[in-house]
């Protein structure tokens, strides 16, 4: 059975209780009082989307990881609730739910998991809990500017047919090999694995559509440009050359505008599904974050 597919390290399961009552699911893996990391996904994945991650970090670190609302175990929430607002909302329950008072983690974002981040950069529990972030795989705004998985150059009729694309309200359907030719296309370089494809197919798939729709209408008016200056902390920024939803001109400009980039990351071929496409470089990345503004100050603490 490919490793992809293969179940999660044994977890502790428990839900976070956002602000406006929505109801957040977690998994807690790896050891307590290891240092944190949390883990936020992107539109239409679920915690299975950083199962690579999981099981590489679960070793020697506690991984939070939590299905954003509507997605995986978390349920779709009420009229009004797709938003900014509500990601950084989530994000503060999820810290609040799992960290002691002043605990911080490493904190990584995939794609909207990313914009998560960057929507909770003025908030008080992303300051008191976050050591440093990764974007990954994600950007601050003009998506469907800027993508381009329809082939024509880049224009208002392109924009207008990407987001088009991106908020249709019909059902995915079954996994089938068109619906993953067409998945790999839009969200995985051309060479990704067939199993990796396959894992990735069905993720999505399983996302109901009534989040798929809702959080797409969210992020066609994306704006957290704010957001990004305003992450005061250590982040890392990685994306793949081969990313048609969110090309490395947003990562790019993004290291510029980051008051403390720790570096650029760029993975040749890869396309948008980095941590499943290329889990051991996204790994890394979580890792050398964690040794370099964790390990120390933790290991300090378990002596004391």
């Amino acid at each position: 059975m490919s490793r992809h597919l293969t179940p999660l390290p044994e977890s502790r399961a428990l839900t976070a209780v956002s602000a406006d009552g929505s109801r957040v699911h977690v998994e807690v893996y790896g050891p307590e009082g290891a240092p944190a990391v949390v883990l936020a996904h992107g539109w239409t994945c679920s915690i299975a989307f950083w199962a690579e991650q999981i099981r590489s970090l679960a070793a020697d670190h506690r991984v939070i990881a939590y299905d954003q609302r509507g997605h995986g175990r978390s349920p779709a929430p009420g009229p009004g609730g797709y938003s900014t607002t509500a990601l950084a909302d989530d994000l503060e329950a999820v810290l609040a739910a799992t960290l002691g008072p002043g605990e911080r983690a490493v904190l990584a974002g995939h794609s909207m998991g990313g914009m998560t981040i960057m929507a909770a950069a003025g908030r008080p529990g992303l300051r008191q809990h976050a050591a440093a972030a990764l974007l990954c795989s994600t950007g601050p705004s003009r998506l469907t500017a800027e993508a381009t998985v329809v082939p024509l150059g880049p224009g208002a009729l392109r924009s207008r047919l990407t987001a088009a694309v991106l908020g249709a309200k019909a059902p995915l359907g079954p996994v089938n090999a068109v619906s993953k030719k067409v998945l790999k296309y839009a969200t995985m370089g051309p060479g990704a694995a067939p199993d990796r494809v396959e894992a990735c197919a069905r993720i999505v798939h399983a996302c109901p559509r009534g989040a798929r729709h809702g959080w797409s209408q969210v992020l066609a008016g994306l704006d957290l440009e704010p957001g990004v200056r305003e992450l005061r902390l250590p982040v890392a920024v990685l994306v793949g050359t081969a990313d048609r939803l969110t090309p490395a001109v947003h990562s790019r400009a993004m290291a510029e505008a980051l008051p403390h980039c720790t570096g650029l990351v760029e993975l040749p071929g890869m396309g948008h599904m980095t941590p499943v496409e290329a889990p051991e470089a996204v790994t890394a990345q979580i890792r050398e974050l964690t040794l370099t503004y964790l390990g120390v100050k933790e290991t300090e603490e378990a002596e004391a």
